[in-house]
C-alpha cells in the first residue's frame, strides 16, 4: 500500500492511496508525474503539487472558462497562459464564439504527459480552433497587444517561474493585451489559507483594472478544498453583468450554470472584511 501526501501547511493536507505510477520525469522547470489513486482515478503533479484528478478536474476547468466567456459579449480570440493540461481549451471550445484559442504554456513535458495520459483533457488541443505554444506567458503578451477578448491566467501557485504570474507588472502587461471589452481571469489561491496572497493580488489588480472582483469553487483536492479565481476587466463588472445565453453546449457541465454565477462572487466574512 502506498500513499501520497502533498502538505498545504506545516500541518495539515491531503493524503490519498496510490496505485501505479504511470509518468515521472524532470523538465527543465519542474518535476512532472502521473499517478493513479484509488479515490480520484488518475492525478497529475507538478513539483509534488496537485494539478488535475480525473474526479474533480471539472470544478476549476468550467470555473476558469465560462464565468468570462459568458461575460464577454463576443469571445472571439482567446489566450490561455499554463494550462497545458487541456482542461481550459476543452471547455473554451464549448463557445462557437471563441474562434481561436490560444495555449502558451512554458513547459512542453506538460502537455507531453497530458496527451498520453489525459486524453480526455489534452485530446482537444488537435481542434482547428485552438493554436499551442510552448513558451514563456508572461514574454508572449509583449507581442500581443490589444490582442484578446478574454486572457485567462491557468497557472500554478505562485513559486519559481509561476511567481511572476501573481504580480503587478504582469496584470498590466494582460490588460495590454486585452481588446477592448476584454476579461481576464486568474486562479488566485485558497482564500482560507492563502488569504493574503489572495488579498494582495486582488488589491494590485484594483490598481490595474477599473473591476477586480474574487469568486470561490469547491476544489476538493485543493488546499483547504476551497479555491478562488479573479475576475479582471475596464468594461464588464461581473457583480452586474447578464450573461450571454451558452446554449446546448454548456447543457451537460458539472459544476457551473447561471445562478451559480452571482452566487460565486459572494465572499465568506473571514475574507470579505481582509479586502476592506
Amino acid at each position: 500500500m502506498a500513499w501520497f501526501t502533498e502538505k498545504h501547511t506545516p500541518h495539515a493536507g491531503i493524503t490519498l492511496e496510490l496505485g501505479e505510477t504511470l509518468f515521472d520525469r524532470k523538465s527543465a522547470f519542474q518535476r512532472v508525474q502521473v499517478v493513479e489513486t484509488l479515490e480520484y482515478g488518475r492525478m497529475l503533479l507538478l513539483d509534488g503539487c496537485v494539478m488535475v484528478t480525473d474526479r474533480d478536474e471539472f470544478v476549476y476547468h468550467e470555473m476558469i472558462v465560462h464565468p468570462a466567456l459568458l461575460a464577454h459579449p463576443g469571445p472571439e480570440r482567446v489566450l490561455i497562459i499554463g494550462g497545458g493540461d487541456g482542461g481550459s481549451v476543452r471547455e473554451a471550445l464549448r463557445h462557437p464564439a471563441a474562434r481561436e484559442i490560444h495555449l502558451v504554456e512554458i513547459d512542453g513535458m506538460v502537455i507531453d504527459a497530458s496527451r498520453q495520459f489525459f486524453p480526455a483533457l489534452a485530446g482537444c488541443l488537435d481542434d482547428p480552433r485552438v493554436r499551442v505554444s510552448v513558451a514563456d506567458g508572461f514574454a508572449h503578451l509583449d507581442t500581443s497587444p490589444g490582442a484578446y477578448d478574454v486572457i485567462l491566467v491557468d497557472s500554478m501557485d505562485p513559486v519559481g517561474e509561476a511567481a511572476k504570474l501573481f504580480t503587478a507588472p504582469f496584470f498590466r502587461k494582460v490588460k495590454a493585451a486585452l481588446r477592448p471589452g476584454g476579461i481576464a481571469v486568474f486562479q488566485s489561491e485558497s482564500p482560507f489559507y492563502h488569504a493574503d496572497i489572495l488579498r494582495d493580488l486582488v488589491l494590485a489588480m484594483r490598481q490595474t483594472f477599473r473591476h477586480a472582483a474574487p469568486y470561490l469553487a469547491h476544489i476538493p483536492t485543493y488546499p483547504s478544498g476551497l479555491w478562488s479565481f479573479t475576475f479582471a476587466s475596464d468594461a464588464v463588472d461581473p457583480i452586474a453583468v447578464k450573461l450571454r445565453d451558452g446554449g446546448p453546449a454548456l447543457e451537460d457541465l458539472k459544476y457551473f450554470h447561471p445562478a451559480l454565477f452571482p452566487a460565486a462572487f459572494v465572499l465568506p466574512n473571514y475574507f470579505r472584511k481582509k479586502l476592506q
